[in-house]
């Protein structure tokens, strides 16, 4: 008999790459959103594996829910993807963001301490913890968050820690910088640009509007990062783990290339809008991810410029298909 996974958040793009993943490893894979019933879960279909997914409504503050689909599930690995994962709409949604994230953390633990059985749990961290990073961050940089999400993903990783420690629980956070890849909603600023760029190149006249390109980031590919998430969670040992690619590159350089790819000089297409600036920005954001190559044996292999063309190329594929 494989593995049984359970991943919250299986819709979203890391949960489906990480779905791919266990498939072939042989996992039985149930997945959840808040109503299974109705979501399209358009990724899964996607990449070809929707119905090789079982699926469970869940609502992250709803501890009665959570139980429920545990109980019935009887899960050896949980993934912990869930929540409100835009650092800009949490300046809107504070409330909303906090309870899917440190509230649905807590419920989540709090169930596998009821199972009382040997559950591994891996808990999506995020870099934006950090705040700045003048040194690339490693798992003992202390955090300064900086925005609503932050502040919810800090308070996620400390109970993480608190029940690792107080009840022995194999709970485990990776500590995840930027990590891109074609399943990334349109509302993230990668997907804009890349977006706009193409349209630009097949004849649009608007501008792209921007806010502070100057803004520096470690930027990953999604595929890569959810093998780490894997990883992590065959340790004997429970730890955290910053996963990142140790570079870092600004939001005007993503930019530049990313219109480089399609034939243009990116500075005739893009317009700054100051209205888009957050109300407090992380300048720069990098990470040392020594650890996870030392004890997991996990690298990046691909690298900003890279990333910048597979996402060119695999939009340009589409537009070709239809």
């Amino acid at each position: 008999m494989g593995k049984v996974a359970l991943i919250l958040g299986i819709g979203g793009q890391d949960g489906t790459y990480l779905a791919k993943l266990l498939l072939s490893k042989g996992y039985e894979i149930h997945g959840t959103s808040r109503d299974d019933q109705v979501r399209g879960f358009d990724s899964l279909t996607l990449m070809g594996i929707r119905r090789q997914v079982q699926t469970h409504s869940l609502a992250l503050n709803d501890f009665r829910s959570m139980f429920k689909v545990f109980r019935n599930v009887q899960p050896d690995e949980v993934y912990n993807l869930a929540g409100q994962s835009s650092v800009g709409l949490s300046f809107d949604q504070p409330v909303e963001t906090f309870e899917s994230i440190a509230v649905g953390t807590l419920n989540i633990l709090e169930c596998l301490k009821l199972l009382d059985r040997p559950t591994k749990l891996f808990n999506a961290g995020s870099s934006e913890c950090f705040g700045n990073t003048p040194e690339p961050a490693n798992e003992c940089t202390p955090f300064h968050p900086r925005s609503p999400y932050a502040t919810a993903k800090a308070a996620s990783f400390w109970t993480v820690a608190n029940y690792r420690e107080a009840y022995k629980l194999h709970a485990c956070s990776g500590i995840l910088f930027n990590h891109e890849s074609p399943l990334r909603p349109a509302r993230f600023v990668t997907r804009k640009i890349v977006s706009t760029a193409l349209r630009i190149a097949n004849g649009s006249k608007e501008n792209l509007r921007l806010g502070n390109i100057a803004i520096e980031r470690d930027w990953g590919w999604a595929p890569e990062y959810v093998d780490a998430m894997w990883r992590i969670l065959q340790s004997d040992k429970p730890e955290d783990f910053v996963i990142s690619t140790g570079k870092t590159y600004s939001l005007e350089a993503f930019v530049a290339a990313v219109f480089a790819a399609v034939g243009l000089d990116w500075k005739e297409h893009v317009d700054i809008d100051s209205t888009l600036f957050r109300p407090s920005e992380i300048d720069r954001s990098v990470g040392n991810p020594a650890k996870a190559k030392q004890l997991l044996g996990w690298e990046a292999e691909m690298h900003m410029p890279q990333i910048a063309r597979a996402l060119i190329e695999h939009e340009q594929a589409k537009l070709l298909e239809n």
